[in-house]
């Protein structure tokens, strides 16, 4: 009975629905941890953790009633300062066993290590294995230190004097080993096997738990709670899904809000709700919103993608006769919707175009301005952007939305409801009799907002988006605003990589580096500091994260990046041919030899000739090679002109032979100077064929 399951509970006040998820998985790893560290679990026993509004709990298996004693091996002192020359112990040898709990006796059994000045007394001893009471309470209180607790609440324990600080006021403990309690305290509570179920479904008051492996059944079918957050998340899942498919709709899919409202109920019960459809002619966007955020709803969509009149609610309690519940949601949500509507009535009254000059008075920065010359700067990137991309045409729509980009921010529908900025701009920007491309530019110019996000959908909103975001990483950067270790309040790193995800994705023909320079053109003369460089290298940086975030390895990330790409675009087809190349025979050969010339070039004096006279070769591998070179070298560079960087390198595997053959035959460095450096022209050739889609010597190992 040495080895039993292991049960922990902390019953406590209702808990931050937003943290609890987090809350609960740490609490049960936090736990588990500290139990292997002592001995007391195996790193293989299964953990699960149990997470409700009111709970926090683990179930650890195959946890020992004691740890298994451990040898302990202490250096004492070296030989000459613990013993005397008659081999005695001194004072300090004998003051060092007293404190390790050794007397003299123990002298004759010291072990020595090493030799002569390096000769050291040991003493070996068995440690006794923890127990389980004192180990476990140990566990516990390191696992209720390392929660990630959002704010800290304090509180008084019951003696009314004693004042404590958890997440929330603690009421219970529980802590079963097999069908034994553990006698443990935390907070001013001693463990037991009593616990609580639901608040108002519970077949009893109390839940006494048989054993460790009772707990969620008990709980389940006495206390009307599915303790396991995952459980309940599926049960809420299962309930959406069975309760929209006899109407033909769908629930909207929100991790985020199934996640939060699996942590606002113990017993999940899901009914249907309806409100009036006169509703509906405001923008789906706003009542979805005000329904997920105010009220914890799951709008329901038909099969277009539309909003319907119908919501679902996740109710914690199951009555018999739930229309009570369901008309008390229903005038709830009411007044949720009509502030809605109201603001989008209220916002149409005035044109779109009215409320830039308002962004004058609206602070973006206090070092950079209002929003109103942010706007300035943005038309004058989005402008130049357009004219590279589109001609004058373009240019012209991008300066358009670009001016009208952060218009909507001085909507009252905005002010009630930050996420909707950019959406309620392009409603409105239609409202007013804008075209299409300019009102979806005018919300897209936000995308992609989070990884994986989409794009924008038009070419304008593509010149916004990216001005949008190149005038943010330049105006921070330009003031000293960095990234620094994982701290990046303005989320410029979501920034660059915005710009790399529309680049690539999108096949913009545009260079990195112009981009930035046009984007420091639209600050006034002095504002910024010299950022340039730190800002390319910070957008290489993130282009080199992104592409190996895509499984390419370090190595061929490196080979690609090190040339410094002009065309961002391109960098996936480069990494895809360096892939390709890889995989042939001659690959390892060939990135090892360019190596070797990538070293030979380096280090010689003077410059190197850019062609080799064939004239001035005196050896057969210098000749070979020049005549390999002259006919490879041609097809290799079509190659690449035409974007088959694939090809390009695959052609040079032909050159592997006469490489070879060249380092074996033939002495670069030759006495003759002339003959010296028509080798070494030779060599220069040979680099850059092989390097113009990327560093091969990368790849060596």
């Amino acid at each position: 009975m040495s080895a039993q399951n292991l049960l922990v509970e902390l019953f406590v006040e209702e808990l931050p629905p937003k943290a609890l998820k987090k809350l609960g998985e740490a609490f049960a790893a936090a736990l588990a941890e500290s139990l292997v560290a002592q001995g007391l679990a195996d790193a293989t026993a299964v953990v699960t953790n149990f997470a409700s509004p009111r709970r926090l709990g683990a179930h650890i298996t195959g946890v020992s009633v004691r740890a298994a004693d451990k040898p302990v091996s202490t250096k004492l002192m070296p030989v000459a300062v613990g013993l005397d020359a008659e081999g005695k112990a001194t004072p300090a040898l004998l003051k060092r066993l007293a404190a390790l709990g050794a007397g003299e006796s123990a002298v004759g059994k010291l072990r020595r290590e090493g030799e002569g000045k390096n000769e050291a007394l040991f003493h070996d001893s068995i440690a006794p294995g923890t127990a389980l009471d004192d180990g476990l309470q140990r566990a516990l209180e390191a696992a209720m230190a390392k929660l990630p607790i959002p704010k800290m609440m304090t509180y008084q324990l019951a003696d009314g004097w004693s004042t404590v600080n958890f997440v929330r006021p603690v009421h219970g403990l529980v802590a079963l080993h097999g069908a034994d309690v553990v006698p443990i305290s935390v907070l001013g509570l001693e463990a037991g096997r009593m616990t609580q179920g639901h608040r108002f479904e519970a077949r009893a008051e109390a839940v006494a738990l048989t054993n460790a492996d009772c707990y969620a059944l008990q709980m389940a079918e006495e206390g009307a709670v599915i303790a396991s957050f995952a459980e309940r998340r599926a049960e809420i899942v299962r309930q959406l899904q069975a309760a929209a498919a006899p109407l033909g709709l769908v629930p909207v899919e929100d991790d985020a809000l199934l996640d939060e409202v699996t942590a606002l109920v113990e017993r999940p019960n899901v009914l249907l709700g309806k409100f009036e459809e006169a509703f509906l002619e405001v923008p789906q966007e706003c009542l979805i919103l005000t329904m997920k955020a105010n009220q914890k709803y799951f709008p329901l969509l038909d099969a277009a993608g539309k909003l319907t009149n119908q919501f679902l609610i996740v109710s914690n309690i199951a009555p018999e006769d739930a229309s009570a519940v369901v008309q008390g949601n229903e005038r709830v949500v009411r007044p949720r919707l009509a502030d809605a509507k109201f603001f989008f009535d209220q916002d149409r009254k005035k044109a779109l175009d009215s409320r830039v000059l308002g962004l004058a008075k609206v602070v973006y920065h206090n070092k950079l301005g209002t929003q109103g010359e942010r706007v300035t700067r943005v038309q004058a990137i989005a402008r130049a952007i357009g004219q590279q991309l589109g001609g004058e045409p373009l240019a012209l729509k991008a300066d358009q939305a670009a001016l009208l980009a952060k218009a909507d921010l001085l909507t009252d529908m905005v002010g009630e409801f930050p996420e909707l900025q950019g959406i309620m701009g392009r409603y409105y920007a239609q409202h007013d009799g804008l075209a299409d491309d300019i009102a979806f530019a005018i919300e897209d110019h936000y995308k992609p907002r989070f990884a994986g996000d989409e794009l924008p959908r038009n070419s304008v909103g593509v010149c916004v988006a990216l001005a949008d975001k190149l005038e943010t990483l330049v105006g921070l950067f330009g003031i000293g605003e960095k990234p620094t270790g994982d701290k990046d309040p303005f989320a410029l790193r979501r920034h660059a990589l915005g710009v790399i995800r529309m680049l690539i994705e999108k096949e913009l023909p545009l260079r990195q580096f112009d981009l930035i320079n046009i984007a420091f053109a639209a600050f006034p003369q002095g504002l910024l500091g010299q950022a340039h460089t730190d800002l390319e290298m910070f957008m290489f940086e993130r282009l080199s994260g992104a592409m190996r975030e895509q499984g390419y390895s370090a190595n061929e990330v490196d080979a690609v990046l090190s040339q410094n790409p002009t065309q961002t675009y391109l960098v996936p087809k480069q990494l895809e041919a360096v892939r390709a190349f890889a995989t042939l025979p001659e690959a390892p050969a060939l990135a090892a030899a360019n190596k070797r010339v990538g070293n030979i070039l380096k280090k010689a004096e003077g410059e190197v000739g850019n062609a080799a006279d064939p004239a001035r070769f005196v050896e057969v591998a210098e000749t070979a090679l020049f005549a390999a070179l002259s006919d490879i070298a041609p097809q290799a560079d079509a190659a690449f002109e035409a974007g088959d960087y694939t090809t390009s390198l695959q052609k040079l595997a032909a050159l592997k032979t006469p490489v070879d053959a060249f380092f074996d035959h033939v002495m670069v460095n030759a006495d003759d100077p002339a003959l010296k450096a028509n080798r070494l022209a030779l060599l220069n050739q040979l680099h850059r064929t092989m390097n113009r889609v990327a560093d091969l010597s990368r790849l060596a190992a």
